[in-house]
């Protein structure tokens, strides 16, 4: 018995990172996926490895048209759809004085609607049910300046508020709605997205992410290293019958990082 049998997932930005991970985890607990993503080949990949739990749908999180028929997807190859998990993201460019309206349109298209519009389209279909678990990534630079980029802290603290808003709206339907903040997470984001790294050297990789995992442990007060997989954990938390009693809440999975850090930790030494 895992603790997702029986439900229906979709999870956007499912091909790297955080999203792949959860992606493994939910499948692996009994949930039939729905991987949403622009990397069709690495999705292909994944349903061969996972099996018939798992679907791929092509899908920019930037377009609400995409957004909605990955959902309509889900809904038709499983039956119906209990548990979102807004994940998809990536870095922003720009700050107070320079950034461009393009820079400011695309993070927040990338960031903040495409959370909102899976959210308008996720919700009917489990009204319908009675149920359902919606689990938005947001981030400790909603929390704190100096975690994230001038655009993407603003676009992250608007998916904290909505995911509490949307909480008190369904919430009474029978709906969590709860957000996760990551503190530093060893993914490819921090070599400009999954594309790019795929395009660098091994060694280059490596080596890179060896630095990174140092750094973030060096700045936690538990000396550790975050993983895609600990985020993973906490979403399959918030969406399996433990997290039943949670709602409208921030799940800060950091390792105390915003609490304060390390006082003697040099970011960047």
């Amino acid at each position: 018995m895992g603790r997702l049998d029986g439900k229906v997932a979709v999870i956007t930005g499912g091909t790297s990172g955080i999203g792949e991970a959860t992606v493994e985890l939910f499948v692996a607990e009994g949930a039939r996926v729905m991987i949403v993503g622009r990397n069709a080949d690495k999705g292909a990949e994944m349903v061969a490895a996972l099996g018939g739990n798992a679907r791929f749908h092509r899908a920019d999180v930037r377009a609400e048209a995409e957004i909605q028929a990955a959902i309509e997807a889900a809904v038709q190859a499983f039956g119906g759809l209990d548990i979102l998990f807004n994940n998809a993201g990536g870095g922003t460019q720009g700050n107070v004085t320079d950034f461009t309206e393009a820079q400011f349109d695309d993070a927040m298209r990338l960031l903040l609607s495409s959370t909102l519009y899976g959210m308008k389209h996720a919700a009917p279909h489990m009204i319908a049910r009675g149920r359902g678990a919606i689990i938005n990534n947001s981030s400790v630079a909603a929390l704190q300046a100096h975690r994230g980029g001038y655009l993407y802290s603003i676009a992250k603290a608007g998916v904290t508020q909505a995911t509490k808003l949307a909480g008190m709206e369904l919430g009474p339907k029978g709906i969590t709605v709860n957000c996760i903040s990551p503190g530093g997470i060893a993914t490819p984001i921090f070599f400009g997205g999954s594309e790019r790294a795929v395009k660098m050297e091994e060694a280059h990789v490596a080596a890179s992410m060896a630095k990174l995992e140092r750094n973030i442990a060096r700045a936690t007060p538990l000396l550790k290293t975050g993983y895609p997989r600990d985020i993973a954990s906490a979403a399959l938390f918030l969406a399996s019958e433990d997290g039943r009693f949670v709602n409208c809440h921030d799940l800060v999975v950091d390792a105390g990082m915003t609490f304060g850090g390390r006082p003697d930790y040099t970011p960047g030494a």
